[in-house]
C-alpha cells in the first residue's frame, strides 16, 4: 500500500473542510434563529395593518349602503370607494394587501380594487369558510383559493381578513376584504429581510458579501415561497413539517440543499392563522 493513501496528512485538510463546512452550517443557524423572529414579527404587523385599517375602511364604504342602496348595482362606485379607502387610510395606503374588495350578506364577491377583478360574483363563504364568522365578529381571517388567476399547479393559496359591513340600519350587510397570495407575502417578507440586512451591513461598515436567503410561508396545506426560490429549495422545506415542528415554538436546524448547508429556522404567526408561519433559509457566502 502507498504511503501517500495512508498519510495522516492527507486527511487533515478534509477534516478541516468537514469541520468548516459543520461550522459554518451551525453559523447560518444562529442567523436564520435570529432572523425569523424579525421576519415574523414583521408578518405580524402586516396583519395589524388590516386589523386596524379595514373597520375604517369599512365605515368609510357604509354611503354604499345609503337609503337602502345595493353596492352590486354600482360597480364602478365601488372600484372607486375601494381604491379611496387604501388612498385615505394610513394602515390600508402603508398595508402589503394587494387587493381590497366588497362581498355581499350572503357572501359573495361584488367587485375588487384590480384593474382585472376575476373575484367577482366568486362564494367567498365556501372558498374561505373560516370568514363567515366576521357575522358576529370584528375581524376574521382564513386561506383559501379564489378560482383563476394562478397557473395550474401553482404551490399557492390566498390569505384574506375580513370585516363587516353595516346596512343603513346597522345590520350586517357584507364584507370588506383585503389580503394576498403567500408566494407574493413571502417575496414581500424576503425583500423586507434583505433591505434590513443591507441596511445593518452600511451601518457596520461591514464589506462582506450578504448570505444567500430565502423566505418562505407556511400553514396547514403546505408551504409558499418567494418566485425566485429554487424548486429544491421549497421541496427540502415541505419535507421538514413545519407546521408540526413549530408547535412548541420556533424551531431551527442545518439541512443541506445540493451540497450547500443552509441554516433553516421557523416560527409561527397567530394573527395570520393558527397554522400559518414563516421560515427563514440561511447560507453563509
Amino acid at each position: 500500500m502507498s504511503r501517500l493513501a495512508t498519510s495522516p496528512w492527507l486527511a487533515l485538510p478534509f477534516a478541516l473542510l468537514l469541520s468548516a463546512c459543520t461550522n459554518g452550517g451551525k453559523v447560518s443557524e444562529g442567523h436564520a434563529t435570529q432572523w425569523v423572529t424579525k421576519v415574523a414579527a414583521q408578518a405580524t404587523s402586516d396583519v395589524k395593518d388590516l386589523e386596524q385599517g379595514l373597520p375604517l375602511g369599512a365605515a368609510q364604504l357604509g354611503s354604499l349602503f345609503a337609503q337602502g342602496s345595493d353596492p352590486s348595482s354600482d360597480l364602478a362606485g365601488v372600484r372607486k370607494g375601494l381604491r379611496k379607502i387604501r388612498a385615505e387610510i394610513p394602515d390600508l395606503t402603508r398595508s402589503s394587501s394587494t387587493f381590497f374588495a366588497l362581498a355581499d350578506v350572503h357572501g359573495i364577491a361584488i367587485r375588487n380594487d384590480l384593474e382585472q377583478d376575476v373575484m367577482a360574483g366568486q362564494d367567498v363563504w365556501k372558498l374561505f369558510p373560516g370568514l363567515k364568522k366576521v357575522t358576529e365578529a370584528p375581524f376574521a381571517t382564513a386561506s383559501g383559493l379564489f378560482a383563476g388567476g394562478r397557473a395550474p399547479g401553482d404551490p399557492d393559496r390566498d390569505w384574506v381578513a375580513a370585516v363587516p359591513l353595516k346596512d343603513a340600519h346597522g345590520a350586517f350587510g357584507g364584507m370588506l376584504l383585503g389580503g394576498w397570495t403567500m408566494r407574493r407575502f413571502a417575496f414581500h417578507l424576503q425583500e423586507s429581510m434583505r433591505h434590513d440586512l443591507t441596511e445593518e451591513q452600511a451601518k457596520t461598515k461591514d464589506p462582506g458579501k450578504l448570505p444567500i436567503i430565502y423566505v418562505s410561508a407556511f400553514d396547514g396545506n403546505g408551504v409558499y415561497s418567494a418566485p425566485v426560490t429554487p424548486s429544491v429549495n421549497q421541496k427540502a422545506l415541505v419535507d421538514l413539517g413545519l407546521v408540526a415542528r413549530t408547535a412548541g415554538g420556533v424551531a431551527h436546524g442545518v439541512i443541506s440543499i445540493t451540497d450547500r448547508d443552509f441554516g433553516w429556522a421557523a416560527a409561527r404567526v397567530p394573527s395570520a392563522g393558527p397554522d400559518v408561519g414563516v421560515v427563514v433559509l440561511w447560507s453563509e457566502i
